[in-house]
């Protein structure tokens, strides 16, 4: 597995993206890495002997790499990607920030999207505006894709309510939205965003991102924190530990049951954990419907 700091050593995010998912389909061994919207049918890696007849070489073409095809799902869909780029998303455990974390994960689900034969497409919540880059399924569009992502400064506030119905509408058919973010909304914007993206029918992912030190409550030799948004600072005391652990898992258990309400698919993920083992978890849980 990647210790998530050594992905900031990668410079190059389409390379990161594809160390990250050639690294967790090679543990896969009989596992499934194809299929619509990031879901596994019967794929595996090329053993001699095996009939060559069964060699997808569209998968070839786009990783280098020989798959057979043990079974065809031919169906393609839209995979949009929304990604939280406001303030709280500086957060950082050591070297690595939240937005670190939420750009490596989009790039390898980009990756491993495109590589399916889905069109991929971003959203960037900043700044109280919206960035769109429509989905497409081919390279050049994803190498625009790593481009918007390698370039995300966070800042600002959560974007407020727009048509977000009219942008996510889609063609008219079911679409897959992923949405990263650490679920940091004063004032519930981001239940606002999901409550219209919920009525569209769409399938929706959450990851929320969390610092270890966040979890932990791990900020040694610090008396005060700040709201990265806000700028409000409190005081932290010899208590608040306790209290905060408390306070977190109801603020936790909160978001999972309002989120599970509305039939959304729901991941934390802690930024020290690595990238890999967390898609091989999660693309498992998914393919056997957990």
């Amino acid at each position: 597995m990647i210790d998530p700091k050594v992905l900031t050593t990668i410079k190059n995010l389409p390379l990161l993206a594809k160390t990250v998912i050639d690294g967790f389909m090679n543990g896969f061994n009989k596992s499934t890495v194809k299929g619509p919207g990031l879901e596994f049918s019967q794929y595996r890696s090329y053993q001699p002997g095996d009939d060559l007849r069964w060699l997808d070489w569209r998968m070839f073409a786009r990783s280098d790499r020989y798959y057979i095809r043990e079974s065809e799902i031919e169906t393609s869909i839209s995979v949009r990607f929304l990604v939280d780029a406001s303030a709280s998303m500086k957060h950082h455990d050591g070297i690595l920030t939240k937005i670190d974390y939420a750009r490596y994960l989009a790039a390898s689900l980009a990756y491993l999207a495109n590589l399916q034969g889905d069109a991929a497409g971003l959203y960037i919540f900043k700044e109280g505006g919206l960035f769109s880059l429509v989905a497409k399924p081919d390279p050049q569009h994803l190498q625009r894709l790593y481009h918007q992502l390698e370039n995300i400064e966070p800042a600002g506030t959560f974007t407020q309510p727009i048509h977000y119905k009219e942008l996510f509408a889609g063609a008219r058919r079911k679409e897959l939205l992923v949405f990263i973010t650490d679920m940091y909304q004063p004032e519930g914007e981001i239940f606002k965003l999901l409550d219209s993206l919920a009525a569209l029918k769409h399938e929706i992912i959450v990851f929320q991102l969390m610092g270890q030190n966040e979890l932990d409550f791990d900020f040694k030799g610090y008396s005060t924190l700040e709201d990265l948004e806000t700028g409000e600072v409190i005081q932290i005391g010899p208590q608040a530990k306790q209290q905060y652990k408390q306070a977190l898992q109801t603020h936790l258990e909160n978001i999972r049951m309002q989120l599970l309400g509305k039939r959304i698919v729901y991941r934390m993920i802690s930024t020290a954990q690595p990238l890999d083992e967390a898609l091989q978890t999660f693309l498992l849980q998914r393919n056997k419907g957990i």
